[in-house]
């Protein structure tokens, strides 16, 4: 059991102008300033749980998970996780989390993989039987085979952050922090990454809070998001719940041959090329039967598909309508 309240955290950050001769002046007189990362963060996550995290940058996502780790120590508010206070009990606290930042690595950069699997064995002191069963079980699940004895600088992104995830989940956590774990790879890798979270929490039960700006992440993985802006917390449910709350305007793709059809109130045309339409649709204005029969009446349709709005719309209308 995960539960925060009302965490606080200020950072004191060093600011001058452009110039040689402000920052001589900045080596005798520095102006500061105070930057509120987070505000009265408050929530709790349940054991098992596979939360998004999500906000712009700068919003206090990854000051948050740092708290969480036990990287960070808040000004003011309370953390428990588990019965422990992370930046209190660190040795106890790391040995059943596993952290990934997507920006940052773990492994040595010039030895293979396995070398730096044994270091982090040794860190964390797990045992013999239990470091072999979780190696075997991640080396089939995460397809490493011969990437373990290929040292970390040789490896491409996407092979690099599979053994990243890898060295996080060795001890066994209980609990696991995403930041931005799918960070420039490829199509195949990221449906690779997600499938093996998806198992993780499955299977083991391993609660897993994810942080990203891809929110085909969110949508493929994540029960329930939390929204922060501003350091503060904005909302929190489901993303089903989050859609009801957004907009509920459809997008009609009208493929047509002949002339092209007109559009009616509560239809608005977003896109245009030879025999395709792009419409948006206000179904409080038109429902969506009666634009495809408007259409219909106005040229000969050959396709027609109807979509939502999409988690990535989804999240900028929060971030307008919260002004973040």
């Amino acid at each position: 059991m995960i539960t925060l309240s009302n965490i606080n955290k200020t950072f004191r950050v060093a600011r001058r102008q452009a110039g040689f001769g402000r920052a001589v002046k900045a080596l005798f007189s520095r102006e500061y300033e105070l930057i509120h990362a987070l505000n009265d963060v408050s929530f709790s996550i349940k054991d098992g749980e596979m939360v998004g995290y999500i906000g712009p940058n700068g919003a206090g996502k990854s000051t948050t998970i740092k708290i969480m780790c036990g990287i960070l120590t808040p000004d003011s508010g309370e953390c428990n996780i588990d019965g422990r206070v992370p930046w209190r009990e660190r040795i106890a606290h790391v040995c059943e989390i596993g952290v990934v930042f997507g920006q940052r690595s773990q492994l040595w950069w010039d030895v293979p993989i396995i070398d730096s699997f044994e270091l982090i064995r040794d860190i964390y002191k797990t045992d013999e039987k239990t470091y072999k069963n979780s190696l075997d079980e991640l080396t089939m699940l995460l397809d490493l085979g011969e990437l373990l004895k290929t040292p970390a600088r040789s490896l491409s992104l996407g092979q690099r952050m599979r053994c990243e995830i890898a060295a996080s989940l060795l001890h066994k956590p209980k609990i696991l922090f995403l930041d931005e774990p799918t960070i420039g790879l490829d199509a195949v890798s990221k449906i690779a990454v997600r499938q093996f979270i998806k198992k993780l929490n499955t299977e083991h039960g391993t609660t897993v809070i994810l942080t990203t700006h891809d929110m085909q992440d969110i949508e493929a993985l994540t029960e329930r998001i939390l929204l922060i802006g501003k350091g503060r917390i904005l909302l929190d449910g489901s993303l089903d719940e989050l859609k009801k709350h957004s907009s509920s305007r459809k997008t009609l793709v009208v493929e047509y041959t002949g002339v092209m059809p007109t559009t009616s109130e509560g239809m608005t045309l977003k896109e245009m090329k030879d025999g395709r339409l792009i419409i948006t649709l206000d179904p409080e204005i038109l429902p969506v039967s009666d634009a495809i029969t408007h259409l219909a009446a106005e040229a000969d349709l050959t396709d027609v598909s109807v979509s939502g709005i999409t988690a990535e719309e989804m999240v900028a209308e929060l971030y307008r309508e919260y002004h973040i």
